[in-house]
């Protein structure tokens, strides 16, 4: 919170000033027991305490903006803007609420407003590194990357080590294809806040790519499961170097990556993690090893399924589908704590288009099926909810190679279906994630994935009308 909103009051001169500052002074207490109370995440405390104050002082500035950001913190976007906004029109001056109000803006696709706003959190106080930082992000979601460079470049200017704004300008670089001083950006991840305390002290150092022939090498899946899947690829590359390559990484993911060449043995606890001479984030395996687009590692498939696993969901498909319909696997949700979420996944409902395209039998591949689309089941008449049998990436991995099509937002289910080198079209939000890169429909990462884009952001009706007309279009099954 800004200063300028919670400093007590000077000290009075007269009587009827003592009881104002007094009053002003116990309200300003108030906010920030609340204050205390949001940053150990005690929303309903701190909403308490904003409520018991506008109660006395309905217009108090400090509380309406603090209780906006609870909504705000609670997903509830409509009351989190109102009570900003009428925070402002009583104090305007006050630029870490603009800069709030501005990531409000842009969750709600009012990008015009977001760009508005951060300018003003900007122009009130130039020289703070995070509301040059903020304005970058809503220029780039108006597709302003040029001016959203210079601001991440201004703030880099008033903070060398802001780690948000380095890894904005990595992923704006990895984007447009500018690869080598993208990878160097992208480290920068490590340091965000969020980032902090992931790993535990390690013993070893971070490995820089040099040769190890003797030695024992650890690789860490240090982010989501997609990203696992996605860099994985690079451990035959890695076990060239090294004497041995081990893998920490989920549960959910072991019994799949520890067919993937090079690796020698997987580990989802880290006390049953065997000595090591260095350890590697697998997220920076493509730095190390200089990656440009030409020589991204696609030799697809690089992981195996188990055979037999793969028969059991052949005669578990044959017997709950119609034998001559395509088989399309879909995924409309991902992981709900995912911070770009609300963009990526959709609604069941929205798969609606799909629904028209004759010849076609639908399989769900949420791990979870999500409680909020249960009343929804019935978009895809007949669709096949598989959610229970799926215990582990191995499971959905063996039912996507029975699959003749993978349907899917940008989860961990796109990678895994081209990392298997089965055909996936992706539908991404606007602005899709660096990986994507700008405009193409295709990527250089997995050759079978095809690409859907939002021409508006937020028009997920527009992405699945081209997929329903697309999928039409193929031939069906004999």
């Amino acid at each position: 919170m800004d200063k300028a909103a919670t400093e007590p009051p000077q000290a009075p001169s007269s009587a009827a000033d003592q009881a104002r500052a007094a009053r002003l002074k116990a309200l300003h207490e108030q906010v920030q027991r609340a204050e205390q109370a949001l940053g150990a995440k005690r929303f309903g405390e701190a909403a308490g305490i904003c409520q018991d104050v506008l109660e006395g002082a309905p217009e108090y500035p400090p509380a309406l903006a603090l209780l906006g950001a609870i909504f705000g913190h609670r997903g509830d976007l409509g009351r989190a803007v109102s009570h900003i906004e009428q925070a402002l029109s009583r104090q305007p001056g006050v630029a870490a609420w603009h800069s709030n109000l501005s990531g409000l803006y842009r969750l709600l696709y009012r990008f015009d407003d977001a760009v508005t706003a951060a300018a003003e959190a900007v122009r009130l106080q130039p020289s703070v590194a995070r509301f040059r930082v903020n304005l970058g992000k809503a220029l780039m979601d108006r597709g302003e990357r040029a001016r959203a460079i210079e601001e991440f470049l201004a703030a880099i200017g008033l903070e060398a080590s802001h780690p948000e704004a380095h890894l904005a300008i990595g992923q704006i670089l990895l984007a447009s294809g500018e690869m080598k001083p993208g990878w160097v950006e992208y480290e920068w991840r490590n340091q965000l806040e969020q980032a902090k305390g992931m790993l535990p002290k390690m013993a070893t150092p971070a490995w820089n790519g040099m040769r190890l022939p003797k030695d024992r090498l650890l690789l860490i899946g240090d982010q989501g499961y997609g990203d696992t899947l996605q860099f994985v690829r690079y451990a035959p590359l890695v076990a060239a170097r090294c004497g041995e390559v081990v893998l920490g990484c989920s549960p959910d993911l072991a019994p799949l990556l520890r067919s993937v060449r090079g690796i020698t043995t997987c580990h989802s606890r880290w006390d049953e993690i065997p000595p090591h001479r260095a350890h590697c984030l697998l997220s920076s395996l493509p730095g190390i090893f200089g990656t440009e687009i030409a020589t991204i590692p696609t030799e697809i498939p690089y992981l195996s399924i188990d055979a037999a696993l793969i028969r059991d969901w052949a005669e578990r498909f044959e017997q709950a589908l119609p034998p001559a319909s395509l088989r399309i696997g879909v995924a409309w949700a991902g992981r709900p704590t995912h911070p770009n979420d609300r963009r990526r996944s959709m609604r069941l409902a929205d798969f609606a288009p799909l629904a028209a395209v004759p010849g076609v039998a639908f399989v769900s591949l949420q791990h979870k099926f999500p409680t909020a689309d249960n009343a929804a089941r019935e978009t895809l008449p007949g669709m096949l909810d598989i959610s229970g049998e799926l215990r582990d990436f191995a499971a959905t991995a063996a039912a996507i190679i029975n699959l003749d099509l993978v349907v899917c937002v940008d989860t961990s289910v796109g990678h895994l279906a081209g990392a298997l080198g089965k055909p996936v079209w992706l539908m991404l939000a606007s602005p899709a994630d660096w990986r994507w890169m700008l405009e193409r429909a295709d990527t250089p990462w997995y050759p079978s994935m095809r690409l859907f884009r939002q021409g508006r952001p937020g028009d997920w009706q527009a992405v699945t009308s081209a997929v329903a007309s697309s999928l039409a279009s193929l031939p069906r099954r004999r």
